[in-house]
């Protein structure tokens, strides 16, 4: 046990004598990938922080039923039961609005007033509205909602606008997909850059990997700090993306702030949650090993 953590500390540090051998070309690739993986670490910030926020401004999604002129009295009443009691799983809160509070709601805008005075009757129908609890396919469950009420006795019509949900879904559901899309890319990217860096080593160090195998060496100890190497650069670069996140986030959300209180909101756009990041740090890390392991089997077969 003690041999190989003595094997380990040496391939440890070997690597980072090499990388601060070459300070400005260790510096430029972390930077390289540090921007790259930046990107996806804002993006994902930026959906996570507007999910919510959405939720704020757009108003719950709800249903009207309206109930027809010459339904008995209290069957507003009876729907709304109905209601609550068989689709409780779906609808999250229910309210009877009479006729009558309907018409005296409406007599008090100036804008309504006068045209209602010379009204004979009230034209207006009890109506029932309910408000869907939040989750996913919102636009879905209002239109099959709306389907199976419209059937009921006694309904007249029952309105929805479900264009806004639809509009949310989709442009949740393309942000997510877009994520991935740049995680995939910026994945490419630090694969790449990992397995370039790792070839150009083991190409310059052709003369020692040589001598070393001379002297008895086996693959994997002559191996080892490129996988460190690989390791290393992801996880630091992982490091230096979340700072350079950070800092990107003080002027993204100055410029948020304005465009949320023009909708009633107030927000900031944060980082995901710590055991996210260190996800992001570790899973840099392991791909980055990957990358240097796969450059350094193909480049000291010598």
């Amino acid at each position: 046990m003690s041999a190989w953590l003595r094997q380990h500390r040496y391939a440890l540090g070997i690597t980072l004598r090499r990388m601060l051998a070459q300070p400005f070309s260790s510096a430029a690739n972390l930077l390289v990938m540090a921007l790259a993986l930046a990107l996806p670490i804002l993006g994902g910030a930026i959906l996570v922080s507007v999910q919510p926020v959405a939720r704020q401004v757009s108003v719950a999604p709800e249903l009207t039923v309206f109930v027809k002129l010459n339904a008995p009295a209290g069957t507003a009443d009876a729907i709304a039961s109905r209601i609550r009691k068989d689709f409780d799983p779906q609808v999250r809160n229910v309210r009877v609005i009479g006729r009558d509070s309907a018409l005296a709601e409406l007599r008090r805008n100036p804008a309504w007033s006068d045209a209602l005075a010379v009204l004979p009757s009230n034209p207006l129908p009890d109506a029932v509205v309910a408000t869907l609890r939040d989750g996913d396919g919102l636009a879905g469950i209002a239109n099959d909602l709306a389907a199976t009420w419209r059937t009921w006795d006694q309904v007249e019509q029952v309105q929805l606008d479900s264009q806004w949900v639809q509009r949310l879904e989709a442009l949740l559901r393309f942000g997510r997909i877009g994520l991935v899309f740049l995680a995939a890319c910026v994945a490419m990217v630090v694969l790449a850059t990992v397995f370039n860096t790792v070839r150009m080593q083991a190409l310059s160090q052709r003369e020692e990997i040589a001598v070393a195998r001379l002297v008895g060496a086996t693959e994997s100890f002559v191996r080892r700090p490129f996988l460190y190497l690989g390791a290393l650069s992801g996880a630091v670069a992982a490091l230096l993306a979340i700072g350079v996140a950070a800092l990107a986030l003080t002027p993204l959300n100055d410029a948020m702030l304005s465009l949320a209180r023009s909708y009633g909101a107030d927000f900031a756009i944060r980082l995901p949650d710590l055991p996210w990041l260190a996800a992001a740090v570790v899973g840099a890390g392991v791909l980055a090993a990957l990358s240097a392991r796969w450059s350094v089997k193909r480049s000291t077969r010598f």
